[in-house]
C-alpha cells in the first residue's frame, strides 16, 4: 500500500457507550489503550469509554473530529484534531499515532496531511501537536533537541521527534509528567504543611467536591481565565482565555457526565474575600489506583504565601477517603519552576516526558513557527 490507497474513516460518535452503532467507537478505544500501553507499559495514560465519549463531543467551546485507518480489517492508527471555538480560532491541535507494527508505511504521514488540511479548511494556521517520551533516556545526554526555552531536552532518535521534525514542526515546549507514591509522601506532608502555614496567615482553605459552591465560582472563574496567561506557554500561541460562571459550570458538567470525581482545595483570603488559589484533583473509575492533578494556580497579588503547597497538600489529604488510590500524576512545563520545586518537595519524580511541537502556516506556505 501507499500512502494514496490508504482509507482515512472519520469515527462516528455513538448516542451512548450501549448503543447498537457503538462497535468503531469501542474498537477506537482499544486502539487508543494499545498505543498507550506500547508507549507507558500501563493504562495511567488511558481514558475510559464513557469519558471519552463526553470529552469528543462538540460543545460551545471545541470541536473535535477523529479519524483512523484500517489494515486488513483491523484499526492500526489514529489521528484528530480539535479546534477551539471561544478563543485561539487562528490555531488546531492534533495528534496522529500508528501501532508500531504498522510504522514506516506511510500511514502516520497520510494521517497527518489530511488533518493539516483540515486545518487549513478551517482557516487554522497555527498548528500544534505532541509526542510522549518515557523517562528511559538521559536529557543531558547527546543527540538532544530542546525547546527555544532552553529547558527540557528531547532525543532526536526518537520515533516521535524524528516525524514531527520531518513533517516541519518545531519543538517549543518539553512538559514533565510527574507521578506521586501516596504512601512514599505521607509521612513528609505535616512538616511541609506546617511551614507552609508559617506563611498563609489570613488565608482560610476551602474544599468541595465536582461543583464550585455559588459564592464563590464567579471568583474561580477569573482564577481559571489566569491559568492561560500565567502558566508558562515557551513559544506556543495561545489567547487569553475568558472565562466566566457558564464556562466553570460546563467543565464541571463535562467530568461529572464522564463518570468522574474532581476534588477542588482553594485558598480564601479574608481581608480582601478573594479567592486567592485554587488546585483540582481527578479521580476516574476506570482508574482506581490513580488521581490525576490538573490545574494549580495561585494568583499573581497572592503569591510568596505557600498557598501552592497549602492547596495541593490539603487535596492530598482528602485522597484519605479513596483508599484505592495508590498514585498522583501531573505535568509541569519544565521552566515551571516555582511549580516544580512544590512537586519535588511533596515527592513527586519524573515518569516522563512531553514534547509541545509548533508549525505556522502563512499564504499557503507551511514553516516551522519561529
Amino acid at each position: 500500500m501507499t500512502p494514496a490507497t490508504y482509507l482515512i474513516e472519520p469515527l462516528i460518535l455513538p448516542e451512548s457507550v450501549d448503543a447498537p452503532d457503538a462497535a468503531d467507537f469501542h474498537e477506537f478505544g482499544r486502539l487508543c489503550d494499545a498505543l498507550t500501553l506500547e508507549t507507558w507499559g500501563s493504562l495511567d495514560r488511558a481514558t475510559a469509554p464513557r469519558a471519552r465519549l463526553r470529552f469528543w463531543r462538540d460543545n460551545a467551546y471545541t470541536r473535535m473530529r477523529i479519524f483512523f485507518v484500517r489494515v486488513e480489517g483491523r484499526m492500526v492508527a489514529k489521528s484528530w484534531i480539535r479546534f477551539e471555538q471561544q478563543e485561539n480560532l487562528g490555531r488546531a491541535l492534533l495528534h496522529v499515532a500508528v501501532l508500531r507494527a504498522h510504522g514506516g508505511r506511510g500511514i502516520g504521514r497520510a494521517l497527518l496531511e489530511h488533518a493539516e488540511e483540515l486545518a487549513a479548511a478551517e482557516g487554522r494556521s497555527v498548528l500544534m501537536s505532541f509526542t510522549e517520551h518515557p523517562a528511559d533516556f538521559d536529557a543531558n545526554g547527546p543527540d538532544m533537541i530542546a525547546p527555544l526555552t532552553g529547558t527540557g531536552a528531547l532525543p532526536t532518535a526518537a520515533r516521535g521527534v524524528r516525524f514531527a521534525v520531518a513533517a516541519g514542526y518545531q519543538l517549543e515546549q518539553v512538559e514533565r509528567f510527574s507521578s506521586l507514591d501516596l504512601a512514599a509522601a505521607a509521612p513528609a506532608l505535616d512538616g511541609l504543611e506546617r511551614d507552609a502555614r508559617t506563611k498563609a496567615a489570613g488565608y482560610e482553605l476551602l474544599t468541595w467536591t465536582d461543583r464550585c459552591p455559588d459564592e464563590y465560582v464567579a471568583q474561580l472563574a477569573v482564577l481559571m481565565s489566569r491559568m492561560s496567561t500565567d502558566a508558562p506557554t515557551g513559544g506556543l500561541s495561545f489567547d487569553e482565555e475568558i472565562w466566566d460562571v457558564a464556562r466553570v459550570r460546563h467543565v464541571e458538567d463535562t467530568w461529572k457526565q464522564a463518570g468522574n470525581v474532581s476534588l477542588v482545595a482553594a485558598a480564601w483570603h479574608r481581608e480582601s474575600g478573594e479567592l486567592a488559589a485554587y488546585s483540582v484533583l481527578e479521580l476516574a473509575p476506570s482508574k482506581p489506583w490513580l488521581a490525576e492533578q490538573d490545574d494549580t494556580l495561585v494568583a499573581a497579588n497572592h503569591r510568596g504565601h505557600r498557598l501552592g503547597m497549602l492547596v495541593k497538600i490539603a487535596n492530598l489529604r482528602r485522597l484519605a477517603d479513596f483508599p484505592e488510590v495508590e498514585r498522583v500524576t501531573t505535568f509541569n512545563a519544565a521552566e515551571n519552576d516555582h511549580m516544580l520545586a512544590i512537586n519535588v518537595a511533596l515527592g513527586f519524580r519524573p515518569a516522563g516526558w512531553d514534547g509541545e511541537w509548533q508549525r505556522s502556516v502563512t499564504a499557503g506556505t507551511a514553516t516551522a513557527s519561529q
